[in-house]
């Protein structure tokens, strides 16, 4: 059963602190319903709609980054930087076990990146 509590995110908050800090972009981190690390980066100096297409729907809403298929939708700096950030998520004791052919789900946790949010869309810093 997926599960994640205040002591791993801080522990992910340690490792993920120096990747925000090197690409210079500001992000915050949260639990959502005791089973997923959320990171939400908020500013920075990175041009994720640029990397991700230019599309007006994404500078608008946000961006819901997949986990899986990161590097096949982003290119530079933004593919760089996202790899990391997901290594660092990962970073306390992940693992997953899961077999979808059996319908059996086993991870430690789940995690999700999002470029912005809905009601307060990503800001590029020059």
């Amino acid at each position: 059963m997926a599960y994640i509590n205040q002591d791993d995110k801080k522990r992910i908050a340690a490792n993920l602190k120096p990747i925000l800090k090197r690409y210079g972009v500001k992000g915050t981190l949260s639990i959502r319903n005791h089973s997923t690390i959320v990171l939400t980066v908020k500013s920075g100096k990175i041009d994720f709609f640029a990397d991700y297409g230019d599309r007006e729907d994404a500078r608008k809403f946000g961006i819901d980054v997949n986990p899986y298929w990161f590097h096949e939708h982003f290119v530079g700096k933004s593919k760089e930087f996202l790899a990391k950030a997901f290594a660092a998520l990962k970073s306390a004791d992940w693992y997953d076990e899961s077999d979808i052919q059996t319908d059996y789900f086993n991870t430690a946790y789940y995690f999700r990146v999002n470029i912005g949010k809905w009601n307060k869309p990503y800001t590029l810093e020059s």
